[in-house]
């Protein structure tokens, strides 16, 4: 089953958050997800099985440039996470699918998406889903 997540989801939601991007703290991510929650151009979307949050999906608008595409603003899938045990029964479908459904809703014509260049498995499931690549890039930063 998929919702819309609610305020009172949000630790749940930050789980699933923690379990796709380690590297961060369950507190950054309860206030991420707070955050996301109460834009209007944001959307977390939760799965769950029986009562257990087993997947999420996060996606928001991008009125900036967004690689390969050619309107604004556009959706975007800013994280997607299935847990292990339920991958490969179509949950990240449904939930890129709400996704894309409310994008259309905003008046997005295009859905967009990214995954650092060595991350075959998210690669693999992009195209799975329906997602073309666009570009691939290397990025560069400076300490000043």
């Amino acid at each position: 089953m998929l919702k819309e997540a609610t305020i009172s989801e949000v630790k749940e939601a930050a789980q699933l958050a923690l379990l796709l991007w380690p590297d961060h703290t369950l507190e950054e991510f309860v206030q991420e997800m707070k955050n996301f929650i109460s834009q209007p151009d944001a959307k977390v979307i939760l799965a769950y099985h029986d009562n257990e949050a087993i997947g999420f999906a996060q996606c928001q608008l991008r009125y900036d440039y967004v690689e390969g595409t050619s309107s604004s603003p556009v959706g975007y899938l800013e994280g997607l996470y299935v847990k292990e045990s339920f991958r490969r029964q179509g949950i990240a479908k449904q939930l890129v699918q709400a996704c894309e459904d409310w994008a259309k809703e905003k008046g997005c014509s295009e859905f967009a998406s990214d995954c650092e260049l060595e991350n075959e498995e998210s690669l693999a499931m992009h195209l799975k889903l329906g997602f073309s690549e666009a570009n691939r890039i290397i990025c560069f930063k400076k300490v000043l």
